[in-house]
Order: structure tokens, then C-alpha cells, then sequence
């Protein structure tokens, strides 16, 4: 008896198989293949999961004690020689896809920034039946652990004409939206004059609908 290989089972539970393919593996499935039956089982269950992490958001205040903890558990702090450089510690769509989750589509792009005296955490999704980008975040003061960026002029900037400002709230977080023309920039002020400039060109990768 034929069996398929795990990588055929994996596009099958995705349906991105051929329609013959697709037939050919149901068919055998009917024999009562009890390997490839779990197999498939095993990938459907993946994907499953998948699907629920991918609309899975944390509650609020459940993010803000991550975040402070972090900040304090001293991970976060900056080395001498990078003083003055934008780091990136982690962006979403930098990350490896989950095995056999190949066809999920994700909408939305987390990125961690680390730049002095501050970590920069920033989330852009678009917003439905329009052109425009929703941009969230928080700051949190890398110099003094535990303090929380509060009242900070964010700008965000499209370089099109769009130009919109955000203060830090009580808990260092802004939001804004502005139109999407693919060359999205945000700014914050840093130590002495020189303010901390982030490019976010090509926010949402090929998911995103201004031009580039």
C-alpha cells in the first residue's frame, strides 16, 4: 500500500493540494490507513491551533506586568556600546511560520524597538475598508526601570502630507492612524535634540495596500 508523505498530508489538511491530489488522498484515507490517518489527525490538529493563536489577544493589563517585568528582570537594559542605536528585538513577521500553518494569513505586525533611553513597543494592523494603518504602542523608560514613558509627543509620519501626533498616556501608550502610502515614519524625542526616528517603510509587507 502507497503511503503519502507528511509534507502531502500537511497540504492536504491545508487544501493546497490539487484537486486529482486531493481525491487520490481522501481515497486512500477510505482504505483505513491507520498511519496515515494519524497523520492527518496530528495536522489538523496543528492547524487548528494555529488558527487560535493567530486571533489570540492577551488582556491589556495581562501585557503591561509582562512588560514591566521585563524591563526590570534587567534583559532590558543597554549595553555602553550600543548607547544611541535603534535596535530591533523582535518583529512578527521576522518570525518563522508554524509548521504545517503555511496558509494562515496574518494581518497584523508586533515589533519591540530598543533605542535610548527607551523600548519602543509598536503594533500596525489595517484598518478594514480603507487605506489607513492603525498604529499602536507603549514606551517604557530604559533608564530608570519600572518608570513608564507617560506624556511623550509621538509623530507619526507618511512623508505624503500625513502627519499625525500622539501623547503617551498614563500608561506610555499612543495610538494613531494615518493613510498608508508605504513610507510610514515615527519620531519621539531622545536624549538631547536629536529625536528618535523610526522607519516603518513597508509596514505590512505584502499584505499592506498603499504604494510604495
Amino acid at each position: 500500500m502507497k503511503h503519502f508523505a507528511t509534507q502531502e498530508w500537511v497540504d492536504f489538511v491545508n487544501h493546497v493540494a490539487s484537486n486529482d491530489q486531493q481525491e487520490a488522498m481522501q481515497k486512500h484515507l477510505a482504505t483505513g490507513c491507520k498511519r496515515c490517518t494519524e497523520t492527518v489527525s496530528l495536522w489538523q490538529k496543528v492547524s487548528k491551533t494555529a488558527a487560535v493563536e493567530v486571533s489570540y489577544q492577551p488582556p491589556p493589563d495581562s501585557v503591561r506586568l509582562a512588560k514591566a517585568a521585563f524591563v526590570t528582570s534587567g534583559l532590558a537594559q543597554t549595553k555602553k556600546e550600543s548607547k544611541g542605536l535603534i535596535e530591533v528585538l523582535f518583529d512578527s513577521f521576522q518570525q518563522p511560520a508554524l509548521a504545517g500553518a503555511r496558509s494562515v494569513v496574518i494581518g497584523t505586525r508586533q515589533m519591540l524597538y530598543r533605542a535610548d533611553p527607551f523600548q519602543i513597543d509598536i503594533q500596525i494592523e489595517p484598518k478594514l475598508g480603507s487605506n489607513r494603518l492603525v498604529i499602536t504602542g507603549q514606551l517604557l523608560d530604559l533608564s530608570h526601570p519600572g518608570v513608564i514613558g507617560r506624556d511623550i509627543q509621538v509623530t507619526l509620519s507618511n512623508h505624503r502630507g500625513s502627519t499625525v501626533l500622539a501623547a503617551t498616556n498614563q500608561f506610555g501608550e499612543f495610538s494613531g492612524e494615518v493613510e498608508n502610502s508605504g513610507d510610514l515614519e515615527l519620531s519621539i524625542p531622545g536624549e538631547g535634540e536629536k529625536p528618535i526616528v523610526i522607519s516603518l517603510r513597508n509596514a505590512l509587507g505584502n499584505l499592506q495596500g498603499g504604494k510604495s
